[in-house]
């Protein structure tokens, strides 16, 4: 998917890519309210995207009318309802596309293989394909944690601003799962330090006791993204650790390019 700042101006055509100039133009301000939190003034967006006022406001006009924008009493405008719909639709989407690479996981490491996104303070399992192992974990997609007893949870928050995560360890908890479940928020960011130090995140028996589960995050997603893989921790030892990572890191980067080119067409 494009970066949200590769944004076209007047002063270029849309026939360049084959694409609806007007279309493109809604799309990128949708994009750069995002980025911005949701809401934005229009002078912030002509800034930030070198389109004229008038084209601006006349854009915005149209999304308002169709519901994917709602202008506030201070004349500021918000990110709409009707996004919240097709965010869903294409969140379970993603996990679909997502289950070749999770089923390719399997057959190399043996585990069961998730994928989670982060859905506000929380962790949504969009995806899994189990292990053929008759001892394997199961988590039922749709299935909602708090992120600071897993790993995908680890994984998605590694980069997100210190004053941040605890914003959001603030609001939810940090209810102890077992009793090796990390329950201070300093505590957790240094587990926050050890995951971008070493490039992935480990759950160590602090979700469930008898389970380790190693996960990374999906780089360039369009949303925030994690795969993992889970497992009885006699089997995901840290030996296996050392074998599974970088096959985690490689369907991680595979899952990346496809997602990025899956709005391409020749």
């Amino acid at each position: 998917m494009p970066p949200s700042h590769a944004s076209t101006s007047d002063s270029k055509p849309a026939a360049s890519s084959g694409g609806v100039q007007s279309l493109e133009r809604a799309f990128d301000l949708l994009e750069r309210m995002a980025d911005a939190g949701g809401e934005v003034g229009l002078s912030e967006l002509s800034a930030s995207s070198g389109l004229p006022l008038p084209t601006i406001h006349r854009l915005m006009r149209t999304l308002v009318i169709c519901g994917y924008v709602r202008q506030q009493p201070n004349r500021r405008y918000a990110l709409g309802p009707r996004l919240i719909r097709l965010g869903e639709s294409a969140s379970r989407l993603l996990g679909t596309w997502a289950r070749p690479y999770l089923a390719r996981l399997v057959e190399e490491t043996g585990e069961t293989a998730n994928m989670a996104l982060l859905d506000g303070d929380e962790i949504v399992y969009v995806a899994q394909v189990p292990s053929k192992h008759s001892m394997r974990m199961f988590t039922e997609v749709g299935r909602r944690v708090l992120p600071h007893s897993t790993g995908v949870g680890k994984a998605l928050l590694a980069h997100t601003p210190p004053e941040e995560v605890r914003a959001l360890l603030a609001r939810t908890g940090m209810p102890a799962a077992t009793d090796k479940t990390i329950i201070t928020p300093d505590g957790f960011l240094e587990a926050l330090e050890q995951v971008r130090r070493v490039g992935y995140a480990v759950d160590d028996n602090e979700q469930e006791v008898g389970v380790r589960c190693l996960a990374v995050s999906v780089p360039d997603s369009p949303t925030s993204a994690a795969i993992s893989i889970s497992g009885p921790a006699g089997r995901v030892t840290e030996a296996a650790t050392e074998r599974i990572v970088p096959i985690l890191q490689q369907a991680a980067k595979e899952l990346s390019d496809a997602l990025a080119s899956s709005g391409t067409t020749g």
